[in-house]
């Protein structure tokens, strides 16, 4: 299976980071910020983003369109300060373009201001590897 891992963060603290360097030890592939396309199809793509005003953020959507004809199936997987997954998000724009999405995913909560102190925990990151490896 060709897979490859894409994300995006604007946060200074790195959790969505940390999370795509955890998912990258599990399967490994390298973590590649989404401003670099997919350079070949790729069969799995693992799309790690956070929630940003309740939503993904625009360089996820532009990722995901210039790169539609290179992915055979999105695995989302995402952190963000309320615990609330981007899924719903990401299936609105993968269905716009014609992109099949995993039901499967992984959320995690993540620390943010002063909100959810020390998340993600190193059992998260676990979780996540653990996630990663059963869907390849």
């Amino acid at each position: 299976m060709n897979i490859a891992i894409r994300f995006f963060t604007k946060s200074k603290k790195g959790n969505t980071k940390k999370l795509a360097d955890a998912v990258s030890a599990a399967v490994g592939e390298e973590a590649i910020d989404v401003m670099v396309d997919l350079p070949e199809k790729v069969d799995r793509l693992f799309l790690i983003n956070a929630m940003y005003a309740a939503n993904i953020d625009k360089e996820v959507k532009e990722f995901l369109e210039r790169n539609k004809d290179n992915i055979g199936e999105v695995v989302n997987m995402n952190t963000s300060a309320s615990g609330a997954s981007t899924w719903k998000a990401v299936k609105k724009e993968t269905d716009k373009l014609g992109i099949k999405l995993s039901e499967k995913e992984f959320h995690c909560a993540a620390s943010w201001i002063f909100i959810n102190k020390g998340l993600p925990s190193d059992e998260d990151f676990a979780k996540a590897k653990e996630f990663a490896k059963s869907m390849i």
